[in-house]
């Protein structure tokens, strides 16, 4: 069973309890309808950004992109955001909103310290890395774009801080739309700005590196002004350090040394990418003596972020927003061991994500090549880059069940301040997936479709370690409700195939926007109605739509302990 302290709950009522429930997976839903659109707009600047080609080019602004990203995953939202949100949360259960206030900014300046002295560290090696060891026109580009874009490093992990503490007073929608604003700004910078300013490729991806840092700065003056209405100090504190700090540093000693692996082991896979593209300047390779040709042609790192825009939007759309959101509610059980509660609220959240992730999955990997062309295919992004980007992401879905339980199963872990096990499952399987990615590049029919079909195979084996560890950590969360669950997704997935496939024979030859327009809303009917054939709750917990008697008997701890297993069976 569980090893959490089994210390006095707070005297909460049944019906306080359920409204608490409730208005977190509210939460969920507003933060679900903000990433939409916030995701749309990032695919509006994923196309902005594909319309300049897959290129030589477009594959530097691609791995220059990459380098940022990391620590905002490592800081951001990774080590520092799961060790934040469940020692503010228990502040704020036993202190009050005070001595929270005094965590964040003391949280704040140290963060902005440590990535400022970070930021200037990293620039200074860039400096000396040209000054010393001058690289071709392909290298000096990839310098250039990563000097410009290396400040979005500072403000999206200070952002991210800031998020994390407006989710845990229960504000979910600046947070969620957020990087609405960020997209605005690259999507002008790159249809608007940058063809005024700079007529060749080059020029222009100098505009678009540019406008993120200033996206970057403009997202990060939102948050802290509505964290300042919100009453919060936002004069960042160096001392006295607080003493949740410290706990926050032990929980995140652990994470950073596994996360900062992870991480490195997906840079490394992009410079993989990097090197063995094969170049007019370059095409062949040399390995101890042995000349082999480069297997990946130019473009690819384009082309695999094409296809991982695509497979990320629903992802994001319910998955990580339900894991975001039900994240701090997961930390307040965890805080007053209440065990039936946390155990219920995951088995929830699983099986709404399990059911998003199905439905998802199938659906792309049916409509891959006609989305692919629809969104992409337009100026620079040819047909042969579509096919290419189409076959990626029917790799990357085969995955999309484990992507999205793998957010909710995570952060169940950071909810009980368990931050080593994940890290543990995942670096144990880093060598693996670089040795998939090493190996399957050289596969002729797969290719760059390698990238997808690794991480979408890791992903599935971490997930089932995952779930199957946290069971023996928290006790059993209801794996009979789960598979009953999935046994349903799994029926109403097949009733929407068959749709899909009947419209895209009917359809064939048909512009790609028209076979979408068809198949999308076709297809979604189609398993909403099986899904409501089979009366899968899960569709009244997500539209909110179930009678308030179905609520309760579904997640509500019951009053006697010996209930429990009606909650989680």
């Amino acid at each position: 069973m569980s090893d959490l302290p089994q210390g006095p709950q707070v005297p909460l009522s049944a019906e306080a309890q359920h409204r608490e429930r409730e208005s977190f997976f509210g939460g969920m839903k507003v933060m679900a309808v903000l990433t939409l659109l916030s995701r749309v707009m990032g695919m509006f600047r994923a196309m902005a950004i594909a319309s300049l080609g897959a290129t030589r080019l477009t594959d530097a602004f691609s791995l220059a992109f990459r380098i940022p990203n990391l620590f905002r995953r490592l800081f951001g939202e990774g080590a520092l955001s799961a060790a934040f949100v469940p020692v503010f949360s228990e502040t704020a259960e036993k202190h009050g909103p005070q001595r929270t206030s005094r965590l964040f900014t003391n949280a704040l300046g140290l963060l902005a310290l440590f990535l400022s002295c970070l930021l200037i560290a990293i620039l200074a090696g860039l400096l000396a890395w040209e000054a010393f060891w001058p690289g071709g026109e392909d290298r000096r580009l990839l310098v250039i774009l990563l000097a410009l874009m290396l400040p979005f490093m500072v403000t999206v992990c200070l952002l991210a801080l800031g998020s994390a503490a407006l989710n845990c007073r229960g504000h979910f929608a600046y947070p969620a739309a957020a990087p609405i604003l960020l997209n605005v700004i690259v999507i002008a910078a790159a249809v608007f700005v940058a063809p005024l300013i700079r007529s060749d490729v080059r020029g222009q991806l100098y505009v678009v590196a540019a406008s993120v840092t200033v996206g970057g700065t403009v997202e990060l003056a939102g948050v802290l002004w509505l964290l300042h209405r919100m009453g919060f100090d936002l004069r960042p504190r160096l001392r006295p350090v607080e003493n949740g700090i410290r706990q926050m540093l032990r929980t995140m000693a652990p994470m950073l040394v596994g996360l900062g692996l992870l991480q490195i082991t997906e840079l490394l896979e992009s410079a993989m990418a990097w090197v063995l593209t094969a170049t007019d300047e370059s095409p062949t390779i040399h390995v101890f003596g042995w000349v082999f040709d480069r297997p990946l042609r130019e473009g690819v790192l384009a082309r695999v972020d094409a296809a991982r825009y695509l497979y990320q939007f629903p992802m994001g759309v319910l998955a990580t927003s339900l894991a975001v959101a039900v994240f701090p509610l997961l930390s307040r059980y965890a805080a007053r061991g209440d065990m039936v509660n946390l155990r219920a609220s995951v088995n929830r959240a699983l099986r709404l994500g399990m059911m998003e992730g199905l439905a998802a999955g199938v659906g792309l990997f049916l409509l891959a090549e006609p989305v692919t062309r629809m969104l992409y295919q337009h100026r620079n992004f040819t047909a042969d880059d579509t096919r290419q980007a189409a076959f990626i992401l029917r790799m990357y879905v085969l995955g999309m069940w484990a992507f999205c339980t793998y957010q909710i199963l995570v952060r169940a872990y950071y909810s009980v301040k368990d931050t080593v096990t994940p890290l543990k499952v995942s670096c144990s399987l880093m060598g693996l997936e670089l040795v998939m990615v090493a190996s399957l590049v050289w596969v002729p029919w797969l290719g760059a479709g390698a990238f997808g079909l690794t991480t979408a195979t890791v992903f599935s084996v971490n997930a089932g370690v995952l779930a199957i560890k946290l069971r023996k950590r928290l006790g059993r969360f209801g794996g009979r409700k789960l598979l009953k669950s999935v046994a349903r997704s799994v029926v109403a997935c097949a009733v929407m195939a068959g749709v899909i496939l009947a419209l895209q024979h009917v359809l064939a030859g048909q512009r790609s926007w028209v076979i979408v327009g068809a198949c999308v809303p076709a297809g979604a009917a189609a398993f909403l109605a099986a899904a409501r054939a089979l009366r899968s709750p899960e569709l009244g917990e997500l539209f909110g739509a179930m009678k308030r008697r179905r609520q309760r008997g579904d997640d509500q701890a019951p009053a006697k302990p010996q209930s429990e297993r009606d909650i989680i069976s």
